[in-house]
């Protein structure tokens, strides 16, 4: 009920209570008129139309889960051990410095000793000089690279292709921006002898090219891929980027699990394919890199022209980020440029490192009745629960998508959370993913142990 009809009630009340009508009328239009006025009000506050439909996200409901039955959480990606100790010094050294300078604001477009080490560290790995003033900005986490491109590049009615299984805050900074997401899935092929790994989820050429048109503004990639762990071969992103090229298209390459990469697969830059470099933000972590992920420390890297796209919303947000956190990875990518071809380097270690978890977790999923797939890259393994759909009541769950209830029982019931994989996907494909379920890795042996315990224990409670 709009402003205008309210004020009309208001008025017929006025000549009414000064009628010989009946006093409850003028109570019935009072109170009409009262819920008119609230109506108008609550409306007045309401969520603007441009952010209606977004949904409460997969980690603020799985997060109040873990909280509310403290279940072995292996659903959420991070460590649940320290960082390497040198990246703790370094903060420890930025924060007790006597230089009052590293506690006040920094430059805003990026902490000058962080972009000069990251644009030397990317100018070595990609072949090309980058300029650390108008080619590199520091953002709070990848999460605000990933906003300050789609909004800085996205007009109103533009068309974003994002290739599906996707982090799951890519489409909604795509509408917010007025673009219009077009969806693209992988798709795994039959395999048999074997367990799948993430090679065999595959983008149809066909499908990916006609999602491409006058209307395209740019695709957004992730390698190594999360959910899947799938790292992009030379000729998947050689085609990726020809149709770039052929529609005059922006690639967002979101790259913040570029380190942790299994043999004998490589991390390919997209930026660095022939016409590529002029067309592309690469977005980066420290988080991801160092294993520091509440540190939300981001960054992007590309040409001075698209970059000032990002630095006009950067500017207009967040400003600058924070100024320790930045001295300090400053200090770890200057510790690490200079061993980065040595296995003393940590990017080599990781990898290494996680690459027994990854096997120990397939192993312990197999065991369990699943069938997982086994990543190529990322902390991360999908692995198919229906096997075990049988012999599970999930009817005490009532989300639409089956992986919601899977794991939201699991959770409840067993003790273990994973995180549903339709989260990643856009609503009409949703159906690809709720036959799986997500775990992280990138936790203590003895906590990978424990699962394992916890898996078991319910196996062999079900003869």
């Amino acid at each position: 009920m709009n402003i205008y009809i309210t004020k009309q009630l208001s008025t017929s009340i006025y000549r009414i209570s000064n009628s010989t009508l009946n006093q409850s009328i003028v109570s019935n239009l009072r109170a009409i008129s009262t819920s008119a006025a609230m109506s108008n009000k609550n409306r007045t506050f309401e969520l603007p139309s441009r952010y209606k439909g977004t949904k409460e996200s997969v980690w603020t409901e799985y997060i109040q889960m873990a909280l509310d039955y403290k279940p072995l959480n292996l659903g959420q990606g991070f460590p649940d051990y320290p960082p390497p100790k040198y990246i703790m010094d370094a903060l420890a050294k930025a924060s007790n410095q006597s230089d009052y300078m590293l506690h006040q604001y920094t430059r805003g477009f990026g902490h000058p000793r962080l972009v000069a080490a990251i644009a030397k560290l990317y100018s070595k790995l990609i072949g090309r000089e980058i300029n650390a003033k108008t080619e590199v900005i520091t953002t709070i986490g990848a999460y605000e690279a990933l906003f300050s491109t789609i909004m800085g590049h996205t007009e109103v009615g533009d068309e974003v292709i994002i290739i599906e299984p996707f982090y799951d805050c890519y489409e909604p900074m795509v509408r917010y921006a007025g673009g219009i997401p077009k969806f693209v899935p992988l798709r795994l092929k039959e395999v048999s002898g074997r367990l799948p790994t993430s090679a065999d989820w595959v983008l149809d050429k066909d499908e990916l090219e006609s999602a491409f048109n006058e209307k395209t503004k740019s695709i957004i990639i992730n390698t190594p891929n999360n959910p899947l762990g799938k790292v992009f071969t030379e000729a998947e992103l050689t085609h990726i980027a020809n149709l770039c090229k052929k529609w005059n298209a922006l690639c967002i390459s979101d790259e913040v699990y570029e380190w942790i990469v299994y043999k004998p697969n490589k991390h390919i830059r997209i930026a660095t394919l022939p016409g590529m470099w002029e067309r592309t933000i690469t977005i980066g972590s420290a988080g991801k890199t160092f294993n520091v992920t509440g540190w939300k420390m981001g960054w992007a890297y590309c040409p001075a022209n698209l970059m000032k796209n990002l630095q006009m919303i950067h500017q207009n947000t967040v400003y600058t980020g924070v100024t320790p956190i930045q001295e300090a990875t400053a200090i770890g990518f200057e510790i690490e440029v200079e061993r980065l071809d040595s296995d003393e380097c940590f990017f080599n270690q990781l990898p290494k490192e996680l690459e027994s978890k990854r096997d120990y977790m397939a192993n312990m999923l197999v065991n369990a009745g699943m069938k997982p797939t086994i990543p190529e890259g990322g902390y991360f393994m999908l692995a198919d629960w229906t096997p075990l759909e049988s012999k599970i009541d999930l009817s005490g769950e009532k989300d639409m998508q089956k992986d919601y209830k899977f794991t939201k029982w699991m959770t409840k019931s067993i003790g273990l959370q994973g995180i549903p994989p339709s989260a990643f996907y856009g609503e009409s494909h949703k159906n690809l993913g709720e036959n799986f379920v997500r775990y992280c890795f990138i936790k203590k042996d003895e906590n990978l142990q424990k699962a394992n315990d916890i898996l078991l224990k319910w196996k062999s409670s079900l003869k």
